[in-house]
């Protein structure tokens, strides 16, 4: 029976293992076999936490440090090295090799009966496609894995893939990769700089088909900050993670994001800014959707902007948050090749109170169409103080559709334009509910428009009640203004009926 004292023992030690590559090297070599349970992710996060941060070697042999991305996606896994390819668990691992901007290892353990072996890494398991090496490479350890699911009829279906820094992504079935996730993001938009927290190493559990669960635990660091993480995988029509987290601050921390995801949005019928393009939109996300603790609805529609723009929806004990993709027609895009309208949708229910924060939103200039500059996180209040323990827990939906939507109106597309007058603008905001078929019911409805600053110029409704829509139609005044909040609601007898639109307008 495994003592907590020895667990205790066992987990400092792998703390400062974890710190040198050739201290970790020998403590393999005398215990290359663990106890394990997940109290010794967190003992060792604690342990790393109470020395100084040590970054990770990142360097690597000559021909893999600067490959190109066709080169480095050239490199897999060989089909003997896949973990678990022949076992009747239900999913399968490959490791992932390190290269291209994959530079950082991650050390790979597996968990079989509440013992832990370190996957040692071996260049025979891997095939390199036309990287000519001269010589074996070294214990490089690895970059990350990926994680498929075996279907009822013996198919394999990716559903995640953790790599570089604490990011990872997963999907739901027929879906494209798209939103990414972190482990957590430290001063994301600051003036400061931000850091970059990563997987040290993570121990991966050995499934059962009867669980039909996939449960990771990682060891987070970074400069400010060891955190111990469990991630609860649960493919279904909808990928489900569990993430739970132990965070360990070595300083005080006062912009630390919980829930961290990304996306990419070029340009949308919304702001087209210099887009000259064939396709209708090129997108992952469409917006935005915040459950506020208070109840109200919230969508905010994101996009591509000429500088930086940084906005927080404050809040106390959020009930829900996300990057949502709303559009999914493919005649919304016209792209045969990225298919946006297959993009995931990333929703987050927080477990437990979060306490007072803010949802933040970052929205970064972008001409390129690989990198994700729409960021959003929860951003706790108070902060983290050094040598506090702070834990957190939530749920994450990779989905077509969240599991919680809202019982109103929902905004399903906003367009923008030249308005009717010099220097205005025109919005165009089309929602979509059961009870807009009513001709009756959206005759009564008014929408509650403002904005801060400038002033609406002219505002109307046009309902479609054979399709179960009403569009709002209206003109921004800007007065000269180079950035204007937009707020609307639809009400019907003096109460809301759809979710609160919110748009920050920019020149």
């Amino acid at each position: 029976m495994l003592k907590r004292r020895d667990v205790l023992q066992w987990a400092g030690g792998a703390a400062v293992s974890l710190l040198g590559a050739a201290s970790a090297r020998a403590q393999d070599d005398r215990n290359a076999i663990q106890p394990f349970t997940s109290a010794v992710v967190v003992e060792a996060a604690r342990a790393l936490a109470a020395k100084p941060f040590v970054a990770a070697d990142a360097d690597l042999p000559g021909p893999l440090s600067a490959l190109s991305y066709e080169a480095y996606v050239a490199i897999h896994a060989k089909p003997e090295a896949m973990i678990w390819a022949n076992d009747p668990g239900g999913f399968v691992v490959e490791p992932l090799h390190r290269g291209f901007v994959f530079t950082t290892p991650m050390q790979i353990n597996l968990v079989e009966d509440g013992l832990s072996r370190r996957l040692t890494y071996d260049p025979g398991q891997f095939a390199f496609g036309g990287v000519a090496l001269s010589a074996p490479p070294a214990n490089l350890d690895f970059s990350g894995f990926r994680a498929f699911h075996r279907g009822d009829d013996g198919t394999l279906s990716e559903i995640a893939i953790f790599q570089g820094a604490s990011f990872f992504r997963s999907l739901a079935p027929g879906q494209n990769f798209g939103v990414t996730a972190r482990g957590l993001s430290v001063r994301a938009g600051d003036s400061r700089g931000e850091e970059f927290p990563f997987f040290r190493a993570v121990w991966i559990e050995k499934p059962t088909r009867a669980g039909n669960v996939l449960v990771v635990h990682a060891l987070l660091d970074s400069e400010s900050l060891a955190g111990a993480y469990r991630f609860t995988l649960h493919p279904s029509d909808a990928t489900i993670i569990d993430t739970e987290c132990a965070l360990f601050p070595r300083v005080d921390i006062d912009n630390i994001g919980l829930g961290t995801m990304s996306a990419t949005s070029l340009f949308t019928p919304l702001e087209r800014r210099g887009a000259d393009d064939i396709r209708g939109a090129a997108a992952e996300v469409a917006g935005l959707q915040m459950y506020t603790g208070a109840g109200e609805w919230v969508w905010r529609p994101v996009a591509n902007r000429s500088k930086l723009q940084i906005s927080e929806l404050v809040d106390q004990n959020p009930r829900g948050f996300g990057f949502l993709q709303r559009q999914r027609s493919f005649n919304a895009f016209n792209d045969d090749v990225q298919h946006w309208e297959r993009r995931p949708s990333l929703w987050i229910e927080p477990i437990g109170d979060w306490g007072p924060g803010s949802v933040e939103l970052l929205e970064i200039p972008s001409d390129s169409e690989p990198a994700q500059n729409i960021i959003a996180f929860w951003r706790c209040k108070k902060g983290l103080a050094k040598g506090q323990t702070a834990e957190f827990a939530y749920r994450q939906f990779w989905c077509w559709t969240p599991p919680t939507s809202p019982p109103l109106a929902v905004a399903i597309g906003a367009r923008g334009g030249r308005g009717g007058a010099a220097k205005q603008r025109r919005f165009q905001v089309d929602f979509e509910a059961d009870f807009l078929g009513d001709a009756a019911k959206a005759a009564d409805i008014k929408a509650n428009l403002n904005t801060s600053p400038g002033r609406i110029a002219s505002v109307r409704l046009f309902p479609a009640p054979e399709q179960k829509r009403l569009r709002v139609l209206f003109d921004l005044d800007p007065n000269g203004e180079t950035a204007c909040e937009l707020r609307l609601t639809l009400e019907s007898q003096g109460a809301p009926v759809s979710e609160t639109w919110l748009y920050r307008w920019t020149s």
